[in-house]
C-alpha cells in the first residue's frame, strides 16, 4: 500500500493548499491513502464540517484532529456520525465519536488509522496513549485484519513520541508525529519494520510565521506573559510537509519511508 499523510493544516492558505494539491499528489504518486491532520484548518483553531466536506471530495480518506479538537461548535454532533474525522483515542470513553477506525479505500484494502493524544504538556484527564493503543489494536492483526495501520501520535514531547515508536515497532505500518508543526529530520524504518517521524511538520505559510501564525500572536506571550490579540494565521504561500510511507501488502510493514516538502 502506497499512503501518504500530511502534517497539522493551519489556516485558509494551508486547506486551500491541500485541496488543490491532493487530487494531483493522488494521481502523480499512485497513492493508495491520504491521512490528514486538520487540527488547525479553521482559522488555526480546529475545523469544522464544511472544511471535512472539501478535504473528502479531494480525496483524502481520514482526518485526524488534536487538542483543538472541539474548538468549533459544531464538531461535537459531527464527528458522532462522520466515522473518517478521528478525536484522540485517550479522550475519555463518552466523548463524541472515536479516535479508531477501519476504512476500505477504492482498491478494496482496508486501512486502520489510530489518533493518540500525547500526556506531556497535555491535560491529566486523559488516558494513557499507550494503554489506548494496546485496547485499540488488540485482535487486530497487521497485513490481516487491516493490510496497514497508521498511528497519527499528536504530542508536544519529542521522547514521548518516540516512545510511541518503539512501542508499537513491529505491530503497525506507519507512527507519525504531529503538533509541533515543525518538521524533523529523522523519517525511517524502526527496526521491526514500522516507519516513522516525530514530526511531519505543517501544512501551511513557513515563511514569515511562527509555527503557520502571523509572529504578532505568539510573540505577544513570550515578551508579555499575556494574550492582548488573538493568533492569526499567516498569509501568504503555504508549503505541504508530508511523510509517504510504501508498505508490503503481506505482512503491513514499511517497505519505503520519504519525508516531503511540496510547494504548493
Amino acid at each position: 500500500m502506497h499512503l501518504l499523510f500530511l502534517g497539522d493544516i493551519v489556516g485558509r492558505d494551508g486547506r486551500d493548499a491541500v485541496v488543490r494539491q491532493v487530487p494531483k499528489l493522488r494521481q502523480s504518486l499512485g497513492l493508495d491513502a491520504v491521512v490528514v491532520n486538520g487540527d488547525n484548518a479553521a482559522g488555526g483553531f480546529g475545523i469544522t464540517p464544511a472544511i471535512c466536506h472539501d478535504f473528502f471530495q479531494a480525496g483524502v480518506d481520514v482526518i485526524t484532529g488534536g487538542d483543538h479538537i472541539w474548538d468549533q461548535k459544531d464538531i461535537p454532533g459531527y464527528i458522532a456520525h462522520e466515522k473518517r474525522l478521528l478525536r484522540p483515542h485517550n479522550f475519555p470513553p463518552r466523548t463524541p465519536g472515536s479516535g479508531f477506525v477501519i476504512v476500505t479505500l477504492p482498491n478494496g484494502a482496508t486501512l486502520a488509522v489510530l489518533h493518540l493524544l500525547g500526556q506531556v504538556f497535555h491535560r491529566e484527564y486523559l488516558d494513557s496513549p499507550f494503554t489506548a493503543a494496546e485496547q485499540a489494536l488488540e485482535g487486530i492483526r497487521l497485513g490481516h485484519h487491516a493490510r496497514a495501520i497508521l498511528v497519527d501520535m499528536h504530542a508536544e514531547a519529542t521522547s514521548e513520541k518516540q516512545a510511541m515508536g518503539h512501542f508499537l515497532d513491529g505491530r503497525v505500518s506507519a507512527v507519525v508525529g504531529s503538533h509541533t508543526h515543525v518538521p524533523t529530520a529523522d523519517a525511517q524504518i524502526l527496526p521491526k519494520g514500522t516507519a516513522y517521524q516525530t514530526d511531519t511538520g505543517m501544512c501551511g505559510v513557513y515563511e514569515n510565521a511562527i509555527i503557520g501564525f502571523a509572529p504578532e500572536g505568539p510573540m505577544q506571550q513570550f515578551l508579555g506573559k499575556m494574550r492582548r490579540s488573538k493568533m492569526v494565521p499567516a498569509e501568504g504561500a503555504a508549503t505541504l510537509r508530508a511523510l509517504r510511507i510504501r508498505t508490503d501488502d503481506k505482512t503491513g510493514l514499511a517497505t519505503e519511508v520519504e519525508a516531503l516538502h511540496i510547494a504548493a
